[in-house]
């Protein structure tokens, strides 16, 4: 059992990376969907795909390299809030991630939302990464 199971799908980016994998699988939920979703609108990841197995259903993503280095393109992805100490933020307090060449993600009341997309909208919530 996973106690952190946004942890968790950042680890499974991380070693696949850090491996070199160009595919990894990640077991389904909701949050992660949406977590997906975002990494592949800001063009973190190649594309992803939903599959239901009848159970809790995986995702598959297809991680992205820069063709000439071969370097991942997520350099960093940092868990920010935690299940032992959650970190939340106000629409102003929102800090932005390599001076805003990074994305942070957070859970507001109107869903999973980028730091611009929060801030946009005028809403704070729980910080729940950086990636850059």
């Amino acid at each position: 059992m996973v106690t952190d199971p946004i942890a968790d799908f950042l680890t499974r980016i991380r070693n696949a990376q850090l491996a070199g994998h160009r595919l990894v699988e990640i077991p389904a939920s909701n949050l992660k969907k949406r977590l997906t979703e975002i990494l592949y609108e800001q063009g973190y990841i190649l594309k992803y795909k939903f599959e239901d197995d009848n159970k809790q259903g995986l995702i598959k993503i297809a991680l992205k390299y820069d063709p000439s280095t071969k370097q991942p393109a997520i350099h960093s992805l940092e868990r920010v809030s935690r299940p032992g100490l959650r970190q939340y933020a106000k629409p102003a307090e929102i800090k932005r991630v390599i001076n805003g060449l990074g994305v942070a993600i957070l859970s507001t009341s109107k869903g999973v939302l980028t730091d611009k997309q929060a801030k946009a909208q005028n809403v704070g919530g729980e910080v729940l990464c950086y990636i850059s």
